[in-house]
């Protein structure tokens, strides 16, 4: 489950939200490019490769397409219970 107290810095308010990297829990983004290719509307890469949620979902099908990407993430770093 990922850790809405780690959340990067990059991602925009709301529910959807990625893992900062540094997570010391170790469900951090490891950069895999799944979710910001998966859902690129939704997710997008730091200078880095780390993922962060640049806009939120609001229709049923974009809910579903983020939560796609939540089940796709190899270390649990996306998380949909954010503010």
């Amino acid at each position: 489950m990922a850790n809405k107290e780690m959340k990067h810095e990059q991602n925009i308010a709301g529910k959807f939200y990625c893992t900062h990297p540094d997570d010391d829990n170790g469900e951090g983004c490891i950069a895999c490019n799944v979710c910001y290719n998966g859902a690129p509307d939704f997710f997008a890469e730091d200078d880095d490769g780390n993922a962060y949620v640049k806009k939120q979902p609001t229709t049923d099908e974009e809910i579903e397409a983020c939560r796609e990407q939540i089940e796709e993430c190899p270390v649990a770093s996306i998380g949909e219970d954010g503010e």
